[in-house]
């Protein structure tokens, strides 16, 4: 095989297992949620990181050099800001229904 095809199979395979692993990362986090508020809360927050990542490499790849550089900055600084809102308000959602439960026995 030719140099340009061991590139076009790296990029393939590494976008399935990119994917793959992001899957098995939301079940997990979907999963070992405490009850019903942080399990919804974090199907919902899923969906929306989901979404803003697609987003974040459809315009990587559409955007000309060096405007799609430029989108690093924003993604740089508003992915840590999600995730430390998002555990969070996980953990607080958490600490609830982890009450509610042991007020149910």
């Amino acid at each position: 095989m030719s140099g340009a095809m061991w590139g076009w199979v790296g990029a393939i395979v590494g976008t399935v297992l990119g994917v793959l692993g992001g899957a098995v990362g939301t079940y997990a986090s979907i999963k070992n949620t405490a009850g019903p508020r942080s399990r919804a809360y974090m199907i919902r927050l899923s969906v929306i990181m989901w979404i803003a990542i697609i987003l974040f490499l459809v315009l990587l790849l559409l955007l000309p050099q060096p405007y799609n550089l430029l989108l690093w900055v924003p993604y740089g600084i508003a992915l840590p800001l999600a995730i430390r809102t998002g555990n969070r308000r996980l953990a607080e959602l958490t600490q609830l229904d982890r009450a509610e439960q042991h007020d149910a026995r």
